[in-house]
């Protein structure tokens, strides 16, 4: 498959290409093959774009699902860069990147700190020799990133990473190394591989790099949140031709055809980006085998409009470790509900990102894949609930100055993900995440069919499903006819 942007090559072979799903990482897949000059439809058997990253209006006001933060906006600017012609229009691809003042404010064992954590900290000596080792990564890591791992002009980002982590190759045994790191810091350093949905021994030592990475090089969101993301990749699969057809659900995907609720879409190549126990059922004939699986960690989200403001000491991202990381960690690879969890607090002010008019709040229970339904009175989210509200010191729980309010639980992450509510898929250990990740991109027994999302390149949050999208790309048009 060859092509250039702007008008197809002449040797270019016009590939029939469904995508199925819509998520991040459908939606960028799908407006780079279109840019490459491809006939594209992206079916989504939603009604709304974005996977998990969607928009609610409660009460007149925007709260955004999923994702709060971005990380490395270079990853976006290199998709505006492959796509091209529509990055000089700032209506089509342009985002409004505001800095945030800090990665988040963190509450452990009666002790609060911020990262970057504070000059007049105890921590701070330890904090400073962490991040003068880890954020010169940055770049190594952005490259890591963008750039097939089967490409050499990885290996030296790889040996200098591989400089720092020496022979402790997870993000425990690394950590656990350092003898000289605070328990508690070591303890919200290790709790980030949870971004992932897993415990830091199965995530790679990479992970340990990644909060001094972002307190040094920064953390951002859009203005107008996290889904104007998903708009924007919407407009840019638009602008490059993409059919995209909402409401219509999957059925069958074989070879040269996908089947769905009301239509079949002869295919030449099948891109998908649904959850794997999503996409396995919808094969003929699957060759999948069925085996027990340990799954990543699902969430219990409560979002809501306050009713007055909360203190000006609240930050805008909180995080609640539990009382017990370890004990958290083997509760959700068991699936049993933990004594207590990791929370994140998003709380949104009016105008700071958002154009609302009143303060909103995402509160994020780290929770086991077990499929279940939660609401305010399940007793863990009210013992939760309890729990954080007295560490950020308010009055009265947070869900009791809640005007309107809905709750996403393991069951509604299971209507149209990992079935379980599993927000990563399948758990894997270590030396089959990150770079050498499996499920790869591509399917062995099915050369016609690829993968995205999520599920595909999990951790890293939208840098590497954007990227992962990019990479899966690069390597189809190569392995296609041209």
């Amino acid at each position: 498959m060859t092509a250039r942007r702007g008008g197809r090559d002449a040797r270019t072979v016009v590939q029939r290409v469904v995508v199925v799903g819509g998520g991040l990482g459908g939606l960028a897949a799908a407006a780079l093959l279109a840019g490459a000059g491809h006939r594209v439809t992206l079916l989504e058997a939603s009604s709304e774009l974005g996977g998990k990253s969607r928009r609610l209006v409660l009460g007149g006001e925007r709260i955004d699902t999923g994702p709060s933060l971005v990380t490395f906006p270079a990853v976006w600017e290199e998709l505006l860069r492959r796509l091209d012609g529509p990055r000089s229009d700032p209506g089509v691809g342009g985002l409004d990147l505001v800095r945030m003042p800090e990665v988040g404010r963190y509450y452990h064992r009666g002790e609060e700190t911020a990262l970057p954590v504070a000059p007049d900290h105890p921590w701070y000596p330890a904090w400073r020799r962490f991040c003068d080792l880890h954020a010169p990564l940055a770049d190594d890591v952005s490259a890591l990133l963008l750039a097939d791992p089967l490409e050499l002009a990885t290996l030296p980002a790889l040996r200098r990473l591989l400089a720092v982590y020496g022979s402790r190759l997870t993000t425990r045994a690394y950590l656990d190394g350092l003898a000289w790191l605070p328990d508690g810091l070591r303890d919200i350093l290790a709790i980030h591989t949870l971004n992932a949905g897993v415990a830091p021994s199965r995530t790679p030592a990479l992970y340990a790099s990644m909060p001094a990475i972002m307190a040094e090089s920064g953390v951002w969101a859009p203005r107008g949140g996290v889904h104007e993301i998903v708009l924007a990749l919407a407009r840019l699969a638009e602008a490059a031709g993409v059919e995209v057809r909402r409401g219509e659900p999957v059925t069958r995907i074989e070879r040269g055809r996908v089947t769905t609720a009301v239509a079949v879409h002869p295919a030449d190549v099948v891109v998908s980006a649904l959850d794997g126990g999503r996409l396995t059922p919808l094969l003929a004939p699957s060759r999948a085998r069925v085996r027990p699986r340990t799954l990543s960690c699902s969430a219990v989200a409560v979002y809501g409009v306050l009713r007055e403001d909360l203190p000006d000491r609240v930050a805008a991202h909180s995080v609640v470790l539990p009382t017990r990381p370890d004990a958290l960690y083997r509760s959700l690879e068991a699936g049993d509900e933990p004594a207590d969890t990791m929370a994140f607090v998003n709380l949104g002010r009016p105008g700071a990102v958002h154009p609302n008019g009143r303060s909103t709040v995402g509160l994020l229970l780290t929770a086991p894949a077990d499929g279940g339904s939660y609401t305010l009175d399940h007793p863990f989210v009210r013992r939760e609930v309890g729990r954080i509200s007295a560490v950020l010191g308010l009055g009265s729980p947070l869900t009791d100055q809640l005007d309107e309010h809905v709750v996403l639980d393991p069951r509604h992450y299971g209507s149209f993900g990992e079935p379980h509510g599993a927000l990563y898929g399948t758990a894997r250990p270590p030396w089959l995440s990150g770079p050498l990740h499996r499920p790869s991109y591509s399917d062995p027994w099915r050369p016609w069919l690829w993968r995205v999302g999520a599920s595909v390149h999990p951790g890293g949050g939208i840098p590497a499903v954007l990227a992962g999208a990019m990479i899966a790309v690069r390597r189809l048009l190569r392995a296609a006819p041209a």
